[in-house]
Formats: structure tokens, sequence, C-alpha cells
């Protein structure tokens, strides 16, 4: 598989949860702010490092799972962002699905440019490393937040997200291709 059905393969699994969630829990995340969503995806990254740390856990749920749901916060606040001005609490299925692919396609056309331009050098990288660049991301993004979004050089929010997006989804894919669950590109 090349690189860009791996990538495929891992957000239909990753739209697949986010929509039969959405369709238990409806949009409830609508209430979030943004910085309460930082820190939902701050949580899980620190469960995968705590976890890769120990070498071990006490919880069953796996780490591929909280890949996952860093992938759907970072939607959710991409998505957040575009209906910043927008009160509705409900949103329609059909729209967020829509949404969801908008950003995922501007998330994967990043992706391939910054693969292009380095060579695919995730592939040579541990999986600990692309969680630790998802932290750093975090604290990036938190940085910002408290500075009310006001930077002098640095990218905003969005490309930190699209970022975070993307590393989870190399380690998703590192994982797979252990597991034997993706052929390897």
């Amino acid at each position: 598989m090349s690189t860009s059905q791996q990538y495929d393969s891992v957000i239909k699994q990753c739209k697949d949860i986010f929509l039969k969630k959405m369709h238990d829990y409806g949009t409830a995340w609508r209430v979030l702010r943004s910085s309460s969503l930082t820190d939902q995806i701050f949580i899980k990254a620190q469960r995968i490092r705590s976890i890769e740390q120990k070498g071990s856990q006490k919880v069953e749920e796996d780490i591929s799972s909280e890949y996952i749901g860093i992938i759907n916060y970072c939607i959710i606040s991409l998505i957040q962002e575009t209906l910043k001005d927008d009160a509705r609490m409900e949103l329609p299925a059909d729209e967020v699905s829509v949404l969801f692919d908008k950003h995922i396609k501007e998330t994967k056309s990043l992706m391939e440019n910054k693969n292009h331009d380095y060579g695919e050098a995730w592939r040579d990288m541990r999986v600990s490393s692309l969680t630790d660049l998802i932290l750093m991301k975090i604290l990036r993004v938190k940085q910002i937040e408290d500075m009310d979004g006001k930077t002098l050089i640095s990218e905003g929010v969005d490309a930190n997200y699209m970022d975070m997006i993307n590393y989870a989804v190399f380690a998703l894919i590192k994982l797979k291709e252990q597991n034997g669950e993706l052929k390897k590109a």
C-alpha cells in the first residue's frame, strides 16, 4: 500500500468512530472551548507517553485508540474554529461529515507536501518520537491560546492541529504495520 492509501485507511477508521460517537452523543463537543479541546488532546498524548515509558498499562484500552482520539479531537478543534461565529449547539451529521472531510483533505495535502520535502522521514522514526512531537505541538498550542492567538512569527493553532493529526496518523500506520494490519508501503 502507498502512504496515501495507508493514510486513507487510518482516516476511514477515525471517521467511522467519529460518526458513531456523534450518533450516540450528538455534537455535545460544541460546548467545549478551544483550551478544553487542547487539554483533551494533551491527556490522550500524555497517557500514550506514560504507557511508552512504563512499558505497561492498567486500563485495557490500547494506545491506538488514544491516537484515534487525538485525530478526532484535532478535527473537532478545526471544526470549532471554522464555526466560531456559529452559535448552534447541535449540528446535522451530514454537515459535520462534510467539515470532517474538508479538514482531512487540507491536512492530507499538507502531509503529502511535507512528505515530498522530507522524503517520508517519519518512516524511520520511533512511535515514541511521534508522541513527543504531538506533545510539543500541544504545548505550542497552549502557549498560543494563553497569548490569545497573537504570535510574532509562528504559525497558528490550525497548522499545529494539522501536524498533530499527521503525526498521529503516522503512529497508527507504524503500529498497524507492526501488527500486520496494514501492508507496508
